[in-house]
């Protein structure tokens, strides 16, 4: 859990009519929140049309994601919402 969960993340803020999004850090509830999410979207997507048991699916999903491997699909989105926070800086 702790390598899927995203340490920044963004958030709308409009004036007026402009709206623009901004780097702010996660409170470590909504950390565990978002990884357990990551987790379980990571599990759905691998286990869609394929052969290998759920049994498998799990563990092979809850490894990639213990070791930080870019394969998981987890560590992809946590790396996608902190590339996009850190831009928003």
């Amino acid at each position: 859990i702790i390598h899927c969960a995203p340490r920044e993340e963004t958030t709308r803020i409009s004036y007026g009519g402009i709206v623009f999004h901004s780097a702010v850090d996660s409170s470590p509830q909504r950390r565990v929140d978002i990884a357990l999410k990551l987790i379980a979207l990571s599990i759905q997507r691998a286990s869609f049309n394929s052969i290998k048991s759920l049994e498998e699916i799990i563990a092979e999903q809850i490894l990639l994601a213990a070791n930080n491997d870019p394969k998981s699909n987890a560590i992809k989105r946590k790396q996608d919402i902190e590339r996009v926070a850190l831009s928003a800086r």
